[in-house]
């Protein structure tokens, strides 16, 4: 089992940044993949970004290049998105994502059903 916890959302203006937080426990941390998935009403969740366990190869959907960074840091177990130049499309229920399992297939982490484990989401608001 992995619990998963979100924190750092929140209403943010146009153009500002959020810095969300994934703290995990449950699992030895530096073994899991992890992404990050968002939900905005009336959709589907949508991949945001995710980092390997082993070499932290990182994966970005196109519309948050260059303005969101996915990292982690294995000794806190917490994985993190620094949310940079927010748009009012990006407003969503953030979720934290883990896969304990190896990878498959290189873009595996791109997909919902790749992980296993969820965590209960942070809203992040963006106001135009």
């Amino acid at each position: 089992q992995v619990q998963l916890v979100e924190s750092g959302g929140g209403l943010v203006q146009a153009g500002g940044s959020l810095r969300l937080s994934c703290a995990a426990s449950g699992r030895t941390f530096s073994r899991l993949t992890m992404g990050w998935f968002r939900q905005a009403p009336g959709n589907e969740r949508e991949f945001v970004a995710a980092v390997r366990s082993k070499d932290t190869s990182t994966y970005y959907t196109d519309s948050v290049k260059g303005r969101f960074t996915i990292s982690r840091d294995n000794a806190k177990n917490t994985m993190y998105l620094l949310m940079n130049s927010l748009k009012p499309e990006d407003t969503a229920v953030y979720y934290c994502a883990a896969r304990t399992s190896p990878l498959t297939y290189y873009r595996e982490p791109t997909y919902t059903t790749a992980y296993e484990y969820w965590g209960q989401g942070t809203q992040v608001t963006v106001s135009s």
